[in-house]
């Protein structure tokens, strides 16, 4: 079947389901295949389910006309997306970066949708099969869509942009992340770059923090930027205010100043902001409206909340982690107006050789900026220089904490994804 006649039948049946277990009437089920499965052996039950049709890549799978048999289920599931995708005539913002693209991502969402019908790549569903299951969820009253995409490994981000064509792109930032992927510092640019290649290439345009030199620098020979930041160079200018838990940030605009109240935790948030606050102009969503919609914003799944139990006051920042993010973490900690830290730090994972260096410069941070109540998660730690308490597992932190609770105390929690930090919360 070609990819235009699927499409004529996305048309009819326009939910696409890749998981057999959440199949419902009508979708449409691609049988993909995983490292520990063969999603061609559960077409079947999909089917059983309520999916119109399986699209499948083995032919002994494909026993009846309610089976589209292609060579590769993935590779259909794309270009089905990118054809989809060249029916819209929608902007397309692409957004990726090594901190807080979903945050980004989010805060520009909310930004966007108090004005347009908006479609977002939901939750962190960035990779080969959340990019094009984002674009297909896309409906025909669509005005704005917004794509997120991560990658650990370069080339990936090229591929993403095959497949989304995004005509507007926003790299929030470039750090130590996924260093086992992609070799070094250099390589992260390389690969986080690729979107920018991409609107270089079509002409697009980019949103870029006018105060990191090296987006300027990877964004030559764009002619369409619109830049924010804190120096008055930028379209948007804005800047933090106070030393509170909650960011509050000012922004310049028309010769006037306006103060927005967010709801998340950090100084290291505010750039991610000041990109909600440049798109939002762009596309001519008033400042006051852009200033509701942020104050409105909440902080979901671990990711700059701040949580009060008891006497407590607890930063949980426990999705991911790397270098750069902890760096500003720890840095926006020592600068609060608190006086009973605690640092609860997981490994950061996906380091390779940098493992014991980026661990040991983060012990010898907190050293050095004064923190004495830090518990250290992870084997990464063992090899480091440090005279903190060290535990193997978040279960184990836990487990102190229960017999050790911090009272009155400004706790942040962070660490990677599979550190499980979240798991120490319960404790407190």
């Amino acid at each position: 079947m070609s990819i235009q006649a699927l499409y004529d039948v996305f048309l009819q049946h326009p939910s696409v389901q890749t998981d057999s277990r959440k199949v419902k009437e009508g979708d449409i089920f691609f049988a993909l295949k995983g490292d520990n499965f063969n999603g061609n052996a559960f077409a079947a039950k999909a089917l059983e389910d309520g999916a119109v049709y399986a699209v499948v890549d083995e032919a002994q799978y494909a026993v009846n006309d309610q089976y589209i048999l292609t060579t590769d289920v993935l590779t259909t599931l794309q270009q089905l997306a990118h054809h989809h995708r060249l029916q819209l005539d929608i902007p397309v913002i692409g957004i990726t970066g090594s901190n807080g693209k979903t945050t980004t991502k989010e805060l520009v969402t909310a930004v966007l949708s108090a004005k347009f019908k908006t479609y977002a790549t939901e939750g962190n569903l960035n990779n080969h099969i959340g990019v094009p299951l984002t674009l297909l969820k896309i409906k025909p009253d669509a005005e704005m869509s917004i794509v997120e995409m991560g990658a650990n490994h370069i080339g990936e981000i090229a591929s993403y942009c095959k497949v989304a064509n995004p005509n507007y792109g926003l790299i929030n930032n470039v750090g130590k992340a996924h260093l086992e992927g992609f070799g070094s510092l250099e390589g992260v640019k390389k690969a986080k770059g690729e979107l920018y290649d991409h609107l270089r290439h079509f002409n697009g345009t980019v949103f870029r923090n006018a105060d990191l030199d090296y987006l300027k620098e990877m964004a030559l020979g764009i002619d369409q930027q619109f830049t924010y930041g804190t120096s008055s160079v930028a379209n948007v200018v804005g800047k933090a205010l106070g030393d509170s838990e909650m960011l509050k940030v000012v922004i310049l605009n028309a010769g006037n100043e306006v103060q927005i109240q967010t709801q998340l935790v950090g100084a290291y948030n505010l750039p991610n902001i000041l990109a909600a606050v440049a798109v939002g102009l762009y596309f001519g969503v008033d400042i006051d409206t852009i200033k509701a919609a942020l104050e409105h914003y909440v902080p979901s799944n671990s990711r700059s909340q701040l949580i009060e139990r008891g006497s407590n006051k607890i930063i949980l920042d426990a999705y991911n982690a790397n270098p750069t993010s902890m760096k500003l973490a720890l840095e926006n900690m020592a600068g609060l107006n608190a006086e009973n830290k605690w640092l609860l730090l997981g490994a950061m994972k996906e380091m390779g050789n940098e493992s014991v260096s980026e661990h040991q410069s983060l012990v010898d941070l907190a050293a050095s900026l004064g923190f004495k109540n830090v518990i250290l998660t992870g084997n990464e730690f063992v090899a480091t220089n440090h005279h903190f308490k060290w535990f193997e597992t978040s279960e184990d932190v836990k487990q102190y904490l229960l017999q050790h609770k911090p009272e009155c105390a400004t706790i942040l929690i962070k660490g990677s994804r599979g550190s499980k930090m979240e798991v120490a919360l319960e404790a407190l």
